[in-house]
């Protein structure tokens, strides 16, 4: 799935990006018109650094503790602003989604993916050359009371989620020259973001299945 795209991580290899290893946002044609876009570009990280990046991510262990407690006060703002006048403020929804960005960028550079040996930035905002990007359309006007059951509709996407993480590995099998090949991954932090979306009261949209 794609938003836009839901979640992709591609190979500086593949056909997502240039020889030069640059990104391209045209490579996978969106089919869900989703508006969370979550999205990895692997660029072949070196082979021993994994071993200290999680000393070198320190910093931003200790500075995301306190993002998200913040995140958690606004979000609790934002609730009633959109029960009573149903608009996200626009600062806070800036603010929410700039944790969330963070956080992926720490969790593509770090052990969620391994994705990447760029050190993340210490901002909020969008780095457009960076490898983890994330993007969320702000919502012009939401639903009064949706809010408060929100947490219902999400449920069976917990569930899911939460059995994947049970597991450990989500196993998968593709097609390469002519034979069946089976992999597994840990990363389902795409499908979590979705549900963080909804959760957090960004969008109005369920998340594509």
């Amino acid at each position: 799935m794609t938003c836009i795209e839901a979640f992709v991580i591609v190979d500086n290899a593949g056909s997502a990006a240039s020889k030069e290893g640059t990104m391209s946002s045209t490579a996978y044609p969106p089919l869900v018109a989703y508006p969370l876009s979550v999205r990895g570009f692997f660029d072949q990280p070196s082979r021993a650094l994994w071993l200290v990046k999680w000393l070198l991510l320190i910093p931003h262990y200790i500075i995301l503790v306190f993002l998200w407690l913040a995140f958690w006060i606004v979000t609790v703002i934002a609730f009633f602003a959109i029960l009573f006048t149903t608009r996200y403020p626009k600062g806070l929804f800036d603010f929410n989604v700039g944790v969330i960005r963070w956080s992926w960028r720490v969790s593509f550079y770090g052990y969620a993916a391994l994705g990447t040996d760029r050190y993340p930035p210490f901002t909020l905002a969008d780095v457009a050359d960076y490898p983890a990007r994330l993007d969320l359309a702000y919502p012009e006007q939401l639903n009064r009371w949706l809010p408060l059951v929100k947490w219902l509709l999400a449920f069976p996407q917990y569930i899911l989620v939460g059995a994947f993480f049970g597991s450990g590995y989500v196993v998968a099998t593709t097609m390469q020259d002519g034979r069946a090949v089976s992999y597994s991954t840990r990363s389902l932090i795409g499908a979590c973001l979705l549900i963080v979306a909804i959760a957090m009261l960004f969008t109005t949209r369920y998340p594509p299945g």
